[in-house]
């Protein structure tokens, strides 16, 4: 059954409409998948009893579907921590809308996804409780926040994963990894459930190794929610699989960041590959429209200071009065406060929430929050004007492929710019979708599509004939297939 573990969705839903084997055995090929290789990898905080995990339906269109659930998303009965020690022992009480749609439609939730704390970082190196490596190297990060998610679909321990975004979390590890991963609309997937970073520019998003698994799996979850206000208002038509075709719709105009392209850090060989796939795009049919958008490159400082914000606010709940890690040794309120945060933070959680109440004291919300907010809304407006003149934008999901772990251990102002390419959809809060296009030094590397608001089903179009035409989503990291 080896052919099975980077089989599509569609190819192990046929096979189990075809009792080729059952959804015991499809389970257990993959819980076996993990035990022989994620103590190597160390994508998952926790797989769970399998004998627990079963479809809640015994019909759907992921019935059966094996998947992994990034630790930020509540699972009804299961433990939720967000990769922090500040919430060892807490238990979900209820399961967040997405996780509910999907065992609507009888996927298998079969664990918990490593992530950077609180989905604070890029490159997984900030989690509490292990290290996630990059299947393609394992010298090297699988990205983050999501890097778990990313590197147990990409070393084909489950079809599909879910992920946050804040400010690139999905597409960047996915870039990182060699796999898809989807950043849809603010407010197309309901946030109930997933806990806040930033929340005016979370949202859960999807990695799988194909295109069209990808839209299977956010048209399952997609919609409006009563349980979150941010929600669509609208009823939108949610089955992204159709029309995935080869071809791609006449005259279609993608737009070039130009500014995008002249980021300190992009080499030779990245480029090349940034402009080879831009050159199939042109075969596909599509007109290449070079322009820039000036404000994207403020898009870096602007994540920084409102995204710690919010999270200074979100994060004030973590006190140890309610639930989660309660520091021994207190003497009084205070005492609780200081020692249960102190204690159960890491220092990136710490470093960002000292940030994010700077920025909103007395004397600098002005100079700081205030300004950052005008400057989105300048982004915003920007990004609807280019939209008037493409159908969608193009730039890199990260300018290099994966670096090594410490790579900026003693420069945070540097991996903060990693959020320079993929930052600025969320700030907007437009979709935007990543797509390997090839390897640099035998790493993978991407680049993000970006649409106007409710564009998925062109997003998932587009980005579905190039992978067709291309061979990069058929290439598997070395050591796994067995």
């Amino acid at each position: 059954m080896k052919e099975l573990a980077f089989a599509s969705i569609k190819i192990l839903s046929e096979k189990l409409a075809r009792k080729e084997c059952s959804v015991q055995e499809l389970r257990d090929f993959f819980y076996n998948r993990f035990e022989r290789y994620d103590t190597k990898l160390g994508s998952a905080l926790e797989l769970f009893d399998k004998n627990s995990v079963m479809p809640q339906k015994n019909q759907g269109t992921l019935f059966g579907i094996p998947g992994l659930i990034k630790d930020n998303i509540c699972q009804k009965g299961r433990a939720l921590t967000c990769a922090s020690r500040i919430l060892e022992g807490f238990t979900a009480p209820y399961d967040a809308t997405a996780i509910t749609r999907l065992k609507n439609q009888g996927a298998l939730l079969i664990g918990r996804a490593n992530m950077d704390e609180f989905a604070m970082g890029s490159s997984t190196e900030t989690s509490a409780f292990k290290k996630t490596v990059n299947p393609w190297n394992a010298a090297c990060v699988p990205g983050g926040s999501s890097g778990g998610s990313a590197a147990a679909v990409a070393a084909g321990l489950v079809p599909w994963a879910l992920g946050s975004e804040t400010g690139g979390s999905v597409r960047q590890p996915a870039a990182l990894c060699g796999i898809v991963g989807i950043k849809p609309t603010y407010g197309l997937v309901s946030r109930y459930g997933l806990v806040a970073y930033c929340s005016s520019f979370d949202q859960i998003g999807v990695v799988t190794r194909t295109v069209s698994d990808n839209a299977l799996i956010l048209s399952v979850m997609a919609g409006r929610d009563a349980m979150d206000s941010t929600t669509v208002h609208h009823d939108i038509a949610t089955d992204y699989t159709v029309r995935l075709e080869k071809n791609i719709k006449k005259n279609l105009k993608i737009g070039v960041i130009d500014n995008a392209f002249n980021i300190e850090g992009m080499g030779k060989s990245s480029r090349s590959l940034f402009e080879n796939s831009l050159k199939e795009f042109e075969k596909l049919g599509a007109e290449i429209v070079h322009l820039s958008l000036p404000t994207m490159d403020y898009g870096a400082a602007v994540y920084f200071m409102l995204s710690r914000a919010e999270a200074a606010s979100n994060l004030a709940r973590f006190d140890g009065v309610r639930y989660g890690f309660r520091a021994s040794d207190i003497h009084d309120l205070t005492d609780l406060y200081f020692k249960t945060r102190g204690e159960g933070f890491g220092q990136e959680v710490k470093r960002r929430i000292f940030i994010g109440n700077y920025v909103l004291s007395a004397g600098h919300a002005d100079q700081y929050y205030q300004s950052a907010k005008k400057v989105q809304a300048i982004m915003r407006a920007e990004f609807v004007e280019a939209f008037k003149k493409v159908d969608l934008l193009y730039a890199p999901t990260s300018p290099a492929p994966a670096f090594k772990f410490g790579a900026f251990a003693d420069n945070h102002l540097e991996m903060d710019l990693q959020d320079y390419f993929t930052a600025p959809a969320n700030i907007v809060g437009v979709p935007a979708i990543s797509v390997p296009c090839g390897f640099v030094n035998n790493m993978p590397l991407g680049f993000q599509l970006i649409g106007p608001d409710f564009s998925e089903h062109l997003l998932y179009q587009v980005a579905h004939a190039y992978e067709q035409a291309t061979p990069w989503h058929t290439m598997h990291p070395r050591g796994f297939e067995e």
